[in-house]
């Protein structure tokens, strides 16, 4: 196996490698993110205090995003992927206190951390992608299969990290679950020190400071349909989801670590699928089209919802059928919306310096996150699972009119 790897060229071989490195980050992340929502609702925090939790994890994103794609650029991207990877262990090295020390303060700093080191990790790994695929195939079918199959995987194995998290809290506790992944995280930093090309995305001409700012007006349009559509996904997914599926289905951590785990897993297999459902139709059109049928379905559940009085604790089957059902259907085609997203920002972004584009749009995914996280929490409390899938719709809605925005030829 080792030789066959060795016979391959050097671009697969960094390929793989920088996938690899994505794949171990973002099980611990999934993990970590499963285990912090369960571990602390337990303790008796509210929807509104657990959300709190990540309000640093995605604020320093659009933060890191910005400065990591200058760095990225300047200092190349071996060195930004293994800072990410150094970043997590550390992270992850601060929640293995004694469990009185695990203040709010304390776990925003750690969770603060945590969102640096994937970001970092994130854009890393995206812009390797463009240097990687040879010249004549990027923009074309080559390039949007390798940014599926990275995007696909990773989140799939985003999902494996949740059912992680929820079983390890269940088998050997936070603390244990914590040491675990900081050990395993630890080895992989070794080998990507010792493997990973010096000289991966360093910019020819070194980008000066005030470069961070996209002056595309492809990049910015793309970059604020981006922010909308992933508010639109963690305005409900993120705390509101998994404290209703615990609080008004009564399901164990065990139970909804493992669904949402399954629900990613399944997002993250659309998403590597993307190119054989949408076929040669990836640009503007594709994603206007994709945003719009997405924009449909957090209205109809919040509808179901509405209609069977379900914003309650209830009984039978319909909640559900109708929440379950229409979160299964909402995954896969938010999947194929964000791989179209993804490969779009790798093609439009210039070719030297692939990290300052990559960076500014992953900002703008980190502030949509952020927006969407904070929400999440503060309509839950005042307006129930209901309220927080039509602030989902609206915001899809925005995506798709700024898209309207994209040039043609995208």
């Amino acid at each position: 196996m080792i030789a066959r790897v060795a016979a391959l060229p050097r671009e697969v071989r960094q390929y793989l490698l920088v996938t690899g490195n994505y794949w171990a980050f973002t099980l611990t992340d999934g993990a970590l993110r499963m285990l912090v929502v369960l571990y602390f609702h337990q303790l008796g925090y509210s929807a509104l205090e657990v959300a709190l939790l990540f309000l640093f994890y995605e604020f320093f994103g659009v933060v890191t995003n910005l400065v990591g794609g200058w760095l990225g650029a300047r200092l190349g991207l071996n060195r930004t992927m293994n800072l990410g990877l150094g970043l997590q262990v550390f992270a992850l090295a601060m929640l293995l206190v004694p469990i009185a020390w695990l203040s709010v303060p304390w776990v925003m700093a750690a969770q603060a951390l945590s969102g640096i080191a994937k970001d970092l990790n994130k854009m890393s790994a995206k812009s390797a992608i463009k240097t990687l695929v040879p010249a004549g195939d990027a923009g074309h079918q080559a390039l949007y299969r390798w940014v599926a199959l990275l995007t696909g995987s990773k989140n799939a194995l985003k999902g494996v990290g949740f059912f992680m998290g929820g079983l390890l809290l269940t088998l050997i506790g936070f603390q244990g679950a914590i040491l675990a992944m900081a050990l395993m995280l630890a080895g992989v930093l070794a080998l990507s020190l010792v493997r990973l090309d010096a000289d991966l995305g360093r910019a020819k001409a070194k980008p000066k400071f005030r470069e961070i700012l996209s002056k595309s007006p492809a990049i910015n349009v793309l970059s604020a349909a981006r922010l909308f559509l992933f508010g639109a996904r963690d305005v409900w997914f993120v705390v509101a989801l998994p404290v209703f599926l615990a609080t008004q289905f009564g399901w164990d951590s065990w139970r909804v670590g493992g669904f949402l785990a399954l629900w990613v897993i399944g997002y993250g297999a659309v998403q590597a699928m993307a190119p054989r459902i949408t076929g040669r139709h990836a640009g503007r059109s594709a994603a206007i089209l994709w945003a719009a049928g997405l924009a449909v379905l957090p209205a109809v559940i919040a509808l179901g919802l509405q209609e069977r009085g379900l914003d309650v604790a209830g009984g039978g089957w319909q909640p559900h059928l109708v929440l379950l059902g229409g979160l299964l259907l909402f995954g896969a085609v938010f999947a194929v919306n964000s791989s179209l997203h993804s490969f779009l920002i790798v093609k439009l972004a210039r070719a030297d310096g692939v990290s300052l584009d990559v960076g500014f749009y992953y900002m703008a995914n980190a502030m949509g996150r952020l927006i969407g996280t904070l929400l999440s929490g503060w309509l839950y409390m005042n307006g129930g699972l209901t309220a927080t899938l039509w602030v989902s719709s609206a915001m899809l809605a925005a995506t798709v009119a700024i898209s309207l925005a994209l040039p043609r030829e995208a």
